[in-house]
């Protein structure tokens, strides 16, 4: 499960350091892809095999179901961090997140994936959401919530 919220520059490469409790449980090879939102997510082998085989019994005569199985697919990339802890954020990925070389970058663990986002549109985001937050679960609350 990932936690937690962590601020990180990426450099003049691409390059952001992933945190070491999230380097432990992504694995040695990890999946970055666009996320929702306009951000960017990554996954561990195992759980974007889990996504993957959900997307596979879409069916393919519904346009929904190309459009999202493109939107995750065709910008997916198998990743692994260097000796430093670092992995590439490609550049069609940091172009779509709206992130910029030597900008700060926020990594959010949300269960079962780890959430990129420019750090303004995290704070745009969180800016939004948390006043609705009370809202947004009492909306959930016919599925558990």
């Amino acid at each position: 499960m990932f936690m937690g919220e962590y601020s990180h520059t990426i450099d003049a490469k691409g390059r952001v350091i992933l945190p070491a409790d999230f380097r432990a449980e992504l694995g040695v090879s990890f999946i970055i892809t666009k996320g929702l939102d306009h951000c960017l997510f990554l996954y561990a082998q195992a759980e974007w095999e889990a996504l993957a085989a959900k997307l596979r019994q879409l069916p393919l005569v519904r346009p929904e179901a190309r459009a999202l199985a493109r939107f995750f697919f065709s910008s997916a990339r198998s990743l692994e961090c260097d000796k430093q802890g670092r992995f590439l954020v490609p550049a069609n990925l940091r172009s779509y997140a709206g992130i910029a070389l030597k900008q700060t970058v926020v990594l959010a663990g949300t269960d079962s994936r780890i959430e990129v986002w420019s750090k303004e549109q995290w704070r745009s985001y969180s800016d939004e959401v948390e006043p609705d937050v009370a809202a947004i679960a009492a909306t959930l609350a016919d599925v558990g919530i």
